[in-house]
């Protein structure tokens, strides 16, 4: 069996583009594979096309040895679009791999650990009651592990430009959070996505007007492009960090994983490198204690992707969804998606379809093609860029 075509199937589902990849064989099988790198997509799609010729005649069942051939035959290796195109390119190849064995890819993996995935609800409710509300409804439904998103008063200025400023939300979001813990008692798991928007100064204000305790953990309080960076802030709050999720290889995680920096690895299998690099990272953390927290933001391809991946490790924590009773975003759409991984309230089945377990209907997806996703860039009051 070789590799016989490579197409990147561009499509816009529920908010946002997803990017599908297509790999067709010489024997009829093929295997579909997901990038992550949201609103880069035409880059991405370049990348695939880029790396097309090297894959053309190949064995599909080599993903392994694929993988290193397009990381480390050209000089300048890496980068978060690069590994994002072999995201997709490998979790295609391990579709492809599962359906030519007739076996789930799971049992690609090691086999499974679970038959189900936990998960964890969001809710983008404003901080104020409402938030307690929302939290209140998804207690009652099962769901014990709930992420927050930070008081975002983001306003247009006079030139139509979007403004936010970062420590405006510190307060309102501190108090809100603070009440919320008071308000439904020590047993769920709270936590809040703080979109990586502070400073470190800025973060450890935040995390020091709480009382201990009331949070489970942050995620992605700064940026991280220097973990020196996470680490200084790691010495001034004893709240766990969930950290990963834009972590284009192994290497990336290496100092977050070695240094003890974050306690919930955030690995997305469609940016670190597919399940290939995925797998790697998973074990590396089991040596260091640390849970997996996958980045799930997208659609049902990268979450049958990252389900075989949770049901084949020991230290799967809770798995990103964005489909809840507090948050609905489209991303999986059954008519363009007919057969998926099946959500029963807090939990995914795992399935035992041979390959990934996912049916795409292309012709579908030609009438949601590709928008044309510009971001609209945040700035605060001064007119200097701040981050998204």
């Amino acid at each position: 069996m070789i590799i016989r075509d490579v197409r990147v199937i561009p499509t816009f589902v529920g908010r946002r583009n997803q990017t599908i990849v297509r790999i067709d064989t010489d024997e009829g099988i093929f295997g579909l594979g997901e990038s992550g790198l949201s609103a880069r997509e035409r880059a991405v799609a370049g990348a695939i096309e880029h790396f097309t010729p090297y894959l053309i005649g190949r064995d599909p069942m080599a993903s392994g040895a694929i993988w290193q051939e397009l990381y480390r035959s050209g000089y300048f290796e890496g980068g978060r679009v690069l590994t994002a195109a072999m995201s997709a390119i490998d979790i295609a190849l391990h579709d492809i791999r599962g359906k030519a064995l007739g076996v789930p890819v799971y049992q690609l993996l090691g086999g499974k650990h679970r038959d189900w995935i936990p998960l964890f609800a969001t809710t983008a409710a404003p901080m104020g009651p409402r938030l307690i509300e929302d939290v209140r409804l998804l207690l009652d439904q099962g769901w014990n592990v709930i992420r927050t998103w930070f008081h975002a008063p983001e306003e247009d200025d006079a030139l139509g430009r979007r403004i936010y400023e970062p420590r405006e939300s510190i307060g309102k979001t501190a108090h809100w959070l603070t009440k919320l813990r008071e308000a439904v008692g020590p047993d769920p798991v709270l936590g809040v996505d703080y979109h990586h928007r502070l400073t470190v100064a800025e973060a450890a204000s935040f995390c020091q007007r709480m009382p201990h305790g009331t949070l489970d953990y942050l995620e992605e309080p700064i940026r991280d492009e220097t973990p020196e960076a996470y680490e200084a802030l790691r010495r001034m709050t004893d709240i766990p960090f969930a950290i990963g999720e834009e972590f284009a290889s192994k290497w990336q995680f290496l100092p977050y994983i070695e240094r003890g920096i974050t306690q919930f690895a955030r690995i997305d299998v469609s940016n670190v490198g597919g399940l290939t690099e995925a797998m790697k990272v998973a074990g590396w953390c089991e040596a260091h204690y640390i849970d997996l927290m996958p980045h799930n933001p997208l659609g049902p391809i990268c979450t049958a992707a990252t389900v075989h991946l949770a049901a084949a490790v020991p230290n799967h924590a809770w798995l990103e969804i964005r489909s809840s009773p507090t948050e609905e975003l489209g991303f999986y759409d059954r008519d363009l998606f007919p057969v998926q991984c099946v959500q029963e309230g807090p939990r995914l089945h795992v399935p035992d379809r041979p390959g990934l377990g996912v049916e795409f209907d292309e012709e579908r997806a030609a009438s949601q093609s590709y928008q044309a996703d510009v971001m609209r860039h945040l700035r605060r009051r001064d007119g200097s860029i701040t981050n998204w």
